[in-house]
């Protein structure tokens, strides 16, 4: 459809790249159906296009439903949890601000072996076979990210995700004291809201920012990627807004260890 309306505003794949400040390739790429373009770059490509509103708004919301992807937790599991995890790590790799919302439990870049273990194997009678010692080593191999200090890491929990038992009591504990150290590091920052802070919204969902380009939201169901802009938007404002009642740095590092104390 890009071809076609390039062609009918007698332009060439160069020039449309100049008006759009993106490169031939990527113009090439998106009229080829090799990548995904945002909603933003189509947007970006309509206007340099000058294509009637009535018509862009069309193609823009084509586009919308375009960039949003839903996997379903069984196709997760039969494809394999493990690789699971090593998109994770592609993705956070790739990302210089990452920001994780935590009202369950602690990310899985945060998790002790045996924490890992216990979330990580199955619960319900219809789960689907996974292979669980496999998916603890890729997710502690993604934890590897944490290392580089190029990369920027936010972690907003909730205390009800610090406290859930998902695990033995000496499990809990180690965990507990793993994230009040792990908070120490000059790249990372985790802060928690208290059960008796009063917020002006409910956390609904764990989601994953990665810098301003896409959002990963996790459902019982599955997992949602949002790349809409505007929908990426929408989560960080969530995220600041827990994040201004939360706990932070030595407050939440005490916190983290005041828990940890109480499952000894």
């Amino acid at each position: 459809m890009l071809r076609q309306l390039r062609k009918a505003a007698s332009l060439s794949g160069e020039r449309l790249a100049l008006r759009c400040a993106m490169s031939q390739s990527t113009i090439s790429r998106v009229e080829r159906g090799k990548l995904l373009p945002s909603v933003t770059d189509v947007e970006r490509i309509l206007t340099a296009l000058e294509v009637p509103r009535e018509a862009a708004d069309k193609i823009i919301a084509l586009a919308r439903r375009a960039n949003v992807e839903h996997v379903s937790v069984r196709a997760l599991a039969e494809k394999g949890l493990w690789r699971n995890q090593l998109e994770l790590k592609a993705l956070t790799e790739n990302s210089s601000v990452v920001r994780s919302f935590l009202p369950v439990m602690p990310s899985g870049l945060l998790q002790v072996p045996d924490y890992a273990r216990a979330v990580l194997s199955p619960t319900i009678p219809n789960s689907v076979a996974r292979d669980v010692e496999k998916a603890v080593a890729a997710r502690l191999d993604w934890q590897n990210v944490l290392d580089r200090p190029t990369h920027k890491f936010f972690f907003l929990m909730t205390e009800q995700a610090v406290r859930l038992r998902r695990a033995d009591r000496d499990v809990m504990a180690r965990q507990c004291a793993h994230m009040a150290e792990v908070s120490e590091r000059q790249n990372i920052e985790i802060a928690v809201v208290p059960l008796t802070t009063r917020v002006p919204d409910a956390p609904m969902n764990t989601f994953l920012v990665l810098d301003d380009r896409m959002v990963i939201v996790e459902l019982f169901s599955g997992r949602v990627v949002l790349r809409d802009y505007r929908d990426v938007r929408y989560h960080l404002e969530h995220f600041d807004l827990f994040y201004s009642h939360a706990l932070t740095g030595d407050r939440a590092r005490a916190f983290l260890l005041s828990a940890r104390d109480e499952f000894l």
